[in-house]
Formats: C-alpha cells, sequence, structure tokens
C-alpha cells in the first residue's frame, strides 16, 4: 500500500471573521498526483500555504512525511517546494539567480557554478523545448517564461513534495502537456505532488486523487476513476447547483421592436458588414476563435472603442439614440463588464463598498452643493447585490484586494447590476471564476432579461451558452460567421469558430479556399530545382494599408493575406518560397530593432525532433520597419540590414530550400503555423550565420521588449516531401 506523505486532519485557518479553512480533511499519498479543487475562496491556496509552513493552522493537525513544518525554510528542509500562484521572480537577477533563489545556505552553495549552470540549463531544455541563456536577466522575459522560471526552482529542489498553485494559469496546451510529461517522470520515482487549478479537464487527465474544498470545508475525496468533470462539478457547486439551473427556462425575445441595433457595422477596414439586432428579454452569446473580432464587437457595443464605420443606436422613450463611446453608452443605459479585472475592472486602493457602489453615487447624494454621499441609501444595494452573487467577503470596507480573484470577479458583475441598465455587454465575464459562481450568475442574467431587458455575453466556452442564449454569434475575420439558435450542438458551434459549416463532422477540414494555382503559376520555371522569384502581389489589400489600420495601443502583427487561424494560401506553401506579406504596429518604447520566426510546432512523431520546425528566422529588421513585403525574403524587397537564417529544410536536408523563407509542407495532417515578432532592444545582434532555432531564441530572449505573434494553419500537403 501507498505511503501517505502529506495528512490534513480538522484543520482550521481564519483571517479575522473570514473561515479560510473549517475543519479541512486530507490524505495524500507517495507517487501521486493530488488535485485540490475548489470554488473561489474555498481555501485552496490557503491549504497550499498551510502544508508548506506559509502559514500556520488555528487548529488541528498537519503531518508531511511524520512533521510539520512552522516556516518555509523548515518546509524546504523536509523536502516540500511550494509554486506559488504569483509569479515570484527577482527582475532583476539572471535566470540561473532565480533558478537557485533560496537554496544556497550561509555559508554558501553545496553546488560549484558549473553544476549549476549544466543542471539547470538541462531541465529547462526539458521544459521549454529549447535552450534559454540562463544569464538572461528575468524581467526582460514574457510571463509565460516567467512562470517556467519558478517551475523550474521548484523541480530543482529534487522535493518529495511538490505543491503547484495554479501554476499553469500562464502556460498555454503545449507547455501545460510538457509540465504533465515532467510530473509523471517525478510520481515515477515517488515524487507526491499537489496541484490546484480550475482547468477541471487538466485534473481529470492528470490526477491520481482529488479532495474537493467548499466553504473551507472537505466534500469529497474522489479515487482516480471517480475523477469526472460531472462529479467535480456536483462536488464544488453543491445542492445550489440544480436550484441554479432550474431558476429560469432559457431566455426569450420579447418585442419584435429592438432594443439596440447594429446598421452596416464595421470593426475591421478588411472585416465584413455587420447588421446585428437585439430585442427585450434576450440573451444573446458571442463567441469565437481567439483574435476573430468578437471582443471588438463587444466593446464597441459598450461604448469602450468605435466602430471603424456604420452605427450603433439604442431605442428609448425619446427615440433612437447614437452610442459613440463610453459616456453615450451609459447615458442609454448599458453597462459593461470587463474579464480583465486588473486592468480594467478593480480600484485596488478602494473598499468591497465603493468598488460596488461608485458608479452610483451620483444618483445617492444629499446635501445639495455639497453633494454628500447617502450611505444609509446604498447600503441596501451593496447588501442586495452582493447576495444575489454570493459574494464571500469579510468587512465591506476592506479593501477589494483582500477578496480572491472570483470574488473580486462577482463584485465587477455586481457593480454593473446595481446600474441597472437596459442592456448588459458582458465581455468573458465567467474568466477565473469558479462553476457556483457561474451557475450564480446565470441564474441572475436569465432573471434579468425575463424583466425586458437584454444581454450581449461572450464566453470562449461554448458549454456556458447551451441552457442560457436565445440564440448565439460566431465570430470570424471580423465579421459575423454563423449564427445558431436553440437547441445548440456545441460539436456544431465549435466547427464554425474554425470556418467549418453545420454538417461537416468536427476534425475534418473545411473546404480550402484558395483556388489553386493559376495557369501561370503551373508554367513557373524552375532553376536547379528550386522555383523562380516571381514579383510582389498586393491583390486584396497593400501591407502599407495594414499597417495603418494596425496603429494602436497595443503590438500586433497581422498578415493581409493569411486570416488569424485561417489557411495559409498555396502560393505560400510547399515548393514555394514566397514569404507572406506582414504587418504591425503599436511598437512598444524603446525598441533598436526587430526579429521574426516562423515555427511549426506540430511535428510528427517520425521527425523525433525536440522543439518546433522553423520556417522563416529573419533578425537585425530596421527599428523604423513597419511591413514586409510579400516575397521579401531573399529579394532586394527586404529592409537594408536585415538578415535570414537558414529554415530547418536545411536542417533536415530536404533538397529545395535553404536560407530565408521556406513555406509549410505538413507530410501528415494540418498542422499549426506561428507568426511572431519580437521587439528588441538592441539594434544589431551576433548570430552565427547557421545558428538554428535554438540559437536564435538564445539570442533574442535576452533582449526581447514584447512579442506580438498570431497563429494560422496549413495541411495536409498536396505532395510528399522531397526524398
Amino acid at each position: 500500500m501507498a505511503t501517505i506523505t502529506v495528512e490534513l486532519t480538522s484543520v482550521r485557518k481564519t483571517f479575522g471573521p473570514t473561515v479560510a479553512l473549517a475543519d479541512c480533511n486530507l490524505k495524500a499519498y507517495e507517487g501521486e498526483v493530488h488535485a485540490i479543487i475548489g470554488g473561489n475562496g474555498s481555501g485552496k491556496s490557503t491549504l497550499a500555504k498551510v502544508v508548506s509552513g506559509v502559514l500556520i493552522p488555528d487548529s488541528g493537525q498537519v503531518s508531511v512525511m511524520g512533521k510539520a513544518a512552522s516556516t518555509p525554510v523548515e518546509a524546504r528542509e523536509l523536502g516540500i517546494a511550494n509554486v506559488f500562484q504569483e509569479v515570484l521572480v527577482a527582475d532583476g537577477c539572471s535566470v540561473l539567480d532565480n533558478l537557485y533563489l533560496g537554496a544556497d545556505g550561509l555559508l554558501g552553495s553545496a553546488l560549484t557554478r558549473e553544476e549549476k549552470i549544466a543542471r539547470a540549463g538541462n531541465l529547462m531544455r526539458e521544459l521549454l523545448g529549447f535552450d534559454l541563456d540562463l544569464s538572461t536577466q528575468v524581467g526582460t522575459l514574457p510571463l509565460s517564461l516567467k512562470q517556467w522560471v519558478t517551475i523550474g526552482r521548484g523541480l530543482l529542489a529534487e522535493p518529495k513534495l511538490l505543491i503547484l498553485d495554479e501554476s499553469s494559469a500562464a502556460l498555454d496546451y503545449e507547455s501545460t502537456e510538457r509540465l504533465f510529461a515532467k510530473l509523471r517522470q517525478l510520481t515515477d520515482v515517488g515524487t507526491s505532488i499537489m496541484i490546484v487549478t480550475h482547468r477541471i479537464p487538466e485534473l481529470v487527465r492528470i490526477a491520481d486523487r482529488a479532495t474537493v474544498l467548499r466553504d473551507g470545508s472537505d466534500v469529497g475525496s474522489l479515487s482516480r476513476e471517480e475523477i469526472t468533470e460531472h462529479r467535480v462539478l456536483e462536488l464544488i457547486a453543491g445542492p445550489q447547483q440544480e436550484s441554479s439551473k432550474s431558476s429560469a427556462p432559457v431566455a426569450q425575445r420579447q418585442e419584435e421592436r429592438p432594443v439596440l441595433r447594429v446598421e452596416k457595422g464595421r470593426i475591421w477596414h478588411d472585416g465584413g458588414a455587420i447588421d446585428f439586432r437585439l430585442h427585450p428579454g434576450e440573451i444573446v452569446g458571442v463567441t469565437g476563435l481567439d483574435g476573430q473580432g468578437q471582443s471588438d464587437f463587444i466593446r464597441a457595443l459598450a461604448g469602450v472603442s468605435p466602430l471603424v464605420s456604420g452605427l450603433i443606436t439604442v431605442s428609448t422613450g425619446q427615440g433612437e439614440q447614437e452610442v459613440r463611446d463610453l459616456q453615450s453608452a451609459r447615458e442609454n443605459h448599458i453597462s459593461y463588464v470587463s474579464g480583465d479585472r486588473k486592468k480594467e475592472g478593480i480600484f485596488p486602493n478602494l473598499s468591497i463598498f465603493e468598488n460596488l457602489v461608485l458608479p452610483v453615487y451620483r444618483e445617492y447624494c444629499a446635501g445639495g452643493v455639497l453633494n454628500i454621499v447617502n450611505k444609509a441609501k446604498l447600503d441596501p444595494i451593496f447588501d442586495w447585490e452582493t447576495a444575489k452573487l454570493r459574494v464571500k467577503r469579510g468587512s465591506r470596507d476592506n479593501v477589494v484586494t483582500s477578496l480572491s480573484g472570483g470574488n473580486q470577479q462577482k463584485v465587477l458583475i455586481a457593480r454593473a447590476f446595481a446600474e441597472k441598465p437596459r442592456v448588459l455587454v458582458l465581455n468573458d465575464p465567467a474568466r477565473g471564476i469558479d462553476i457556483g459562481a457561474k451557475l450564480d450568475l446565470y441564474g441572475n442574467l436569465k432573471d434579468f432579461a425575463a424583466t425586458g431587458r437584454a444581454v450581449v455575453f461572450l464566453s470562449s466556452e461554448i458549454e456556458e451558452f447551451l441552457d442560457l442564449c436565445t440564440r448565439v454569434h460566431v465570430f470570424r475575420n471580423g465579421a459575423i460567421f454563423q449564427y445558431f439558435e436553440p437547441p445548440f450542438d456545441a460539436n456544431v458551434i465549435l466547427n464554425a469558430t474554425f470556418g467549418r459549416r453545420a454538417g461537416l463532422a468536427f476534425g475534418a477540414e473545411p473546404q480550402e479556399e484558395d483556388t489553386g494555382p493559376s495557369p501561370i503559376e503551373r508554367a513557373e520555371a524552375f532553376e536547379n530545382g528550386r522555383p523562380m522569384p516571381r514579383g510582389v502581389t498586393l491583390d486584396s489589400e497593400p501591407a502599407a494599408e495594414i499597417a495603418d489600420r494596425l496603429e494602436v495601443d497595443s503590438f500586433a502583427l497581422e498578415s493581409p493575406e493569411i486570416a488569424r487561424g485561417g489557411l495559409i494560401p498555396r502560393r505560400f506553401a510547399e515548393e514555394s518560397d514566397t514569404s507572406p506579406p506582414l504587418a504591425w504596429s503599436g511598437v512598444p518604447e524603446g525598441t533598436g530593432s526587430f526579429a521574426l520566426s516562423v515555427t511549426d510546432p506540430d511535428l510528427p512523431e517520425a521527425f523525433n525532433f525536440p522543439r518546433a520546425f522553423a520556417h522563416w528566422l529573419v533578425y537585425d529588421i530596421p527599428a523604423e520597419t513597419r511591413m514586409l513585403a510579400e516575397g521579401a525574403s531573399r529579394s532586394p524587397l527586404l529592409p537594408a540590414g536585415a538578415r535570414e537564417l537558414n529554415s530547418d529544410f536545411v536542417t533536415f536536408k530536404i533538397p529545395g530550400f535553404g536560407r530565408g523563407y521556406g513555406g509549410p509542407w505538413p507530410p501528415d495532417r494540418a498542422h499549426r503555423y506561428v507568426f511572431t515578432l519580437f521587439a528588441l532592444k538592441s539594434q544589431v545582434l551576433d548570430i552565427d550565420a547557421e545558428a538554428d532555432l535554438t540559437a536564435f531564441y538564445a539570442a533574442i530572449m535576452p533582449v526581447t521588449i514584447e512579442s506580438a505573434s498570431f497563429v494560422a494553419r496549413y495541411g495536409p500537403a498536396r505532395k510528399p516531401l522531397p526524398a
């Protein structure tokens, strides 16, 4: 029988009047991944900190391999490593120093610097899939790499117990898969792992055992065969799940006259026109792949950002009123909730009470010209709205950041309800909140719509729409691609996000929009087995116009010939070596030059390649450049001073390709192609002329200010790769 490594018995932990853990029990075993699951504010992070000695319980017993840690130092001596939810790095220190932060004793290290470099280099290569320069200053790295540094720090400690508290939150799907593979290696040698995450599908795949927390108490302990999404959600939500589901039927249109109308609206210069109607009583879902325009549309409805062209109007007692900006939206009773609470939501220095009722201060003032807030009238509003969404909190006068992230999001939603809007516009409002809070939100939205008001609800989780919405609109390429009405089929909606019409099985490739080579293209001359360079063609929209359109605050990269998430046209693929046009804007301050990579992360296993395949690597692109014309690779169109490296067609000795752009040629199935532009502090890089992708990354990572990217796809190829 497996050895118990962690045992909690009747553990209680309070913070003033707030009970974080109440009579909590848990057993974790050697060589297992034990998931800690629960809603926002259920005590997950508190439990992790109690086990690792960061917090001392008020009562109860904590045993880790027969002992208890009262400080993080004692925890480390017991073999406990905790990777916290916050990305804790020293920005001014190197990657190497961060990886060994806290590992060295007062009198020095047991390892020489050379031994540290060797161990850390091998581990980070395994985690990242490429070599990371360990002398890089961590403050220059993107968030995902900083997260890997904190994970690497925990792994280098060779722990007997590894605790990961929401440590995959900043990682994408591929990175999470690499992490899980590493966790399995650790459990194979007897390491005990405790993992806290909101990503329930991940837990179903990785966990051997799970403890579910609700309101600080353990409400279920599940073995591997019992860990299913249904069972986990059932335990997290508790009795409220069924009551919330049955609180009201799917929202229904109550009037034919729309309350909000979009006429010939365009959110992108090159996007299609949008005609949209929102009727009283409706909850309309909006979805799509990342970057397809749905968020731009939602923000335009709320007046956060304007349309490129067209008109948004709201029907009021005074007729049709135009929505031009935030002020006109508010005057016409449109309220907006962002999913990015830190950037667009909370006021971190204000109290919970102030954050919720701030927008309605003016309506409840006393004292005439003194404009004194009448708190007595605001109190019942605060109590009512927080009770509706079950906000778990201490004193209303506590700063809002004293709440868990999910409860902060509830405060933002409650704030919107307090404004008594006629139209509620929600931009992924359920991001980061637990299933119980989501069910509360759905019930409240149904009740809100039933009174004759209306909701527009953006979400990337299609399941959120199924028992909620009147209809669902799917966005592609900056316009509405398809819309659906109940009964909804999640697979059909998901197909639509990939550009597949109803009736095409999920996973099947749609008809490629490219009509194939023209007679002129078929007659292209070849020289030494390679096609001759063609003239530049910018038929659909000049890259310069795309560059103008991209004059936005954030760093952005696009191609006028390749839609985000779309198919790469054949003239940029297979035996063609014509590079696609690219344009960018929102360049960060201090940029000295740019570097570009085009990579394929989906290589077949038969290639036995430990990293992505490089199709185009360019560096020393001058800082004033904002576009690369079609066919720039290996031509006078490439900006002066820019340098190209070999593609990985050279690595695999595939004939017909060499330095510069090598188009996609997936031999087995559809592959993703990732276009990434790096804004660099340096004007010139010292890179060997024969460097590969790993050396390219090693050179640019230390000097990267910011990166911008988009993903397209291609395949399977029409011809086999040349032998």
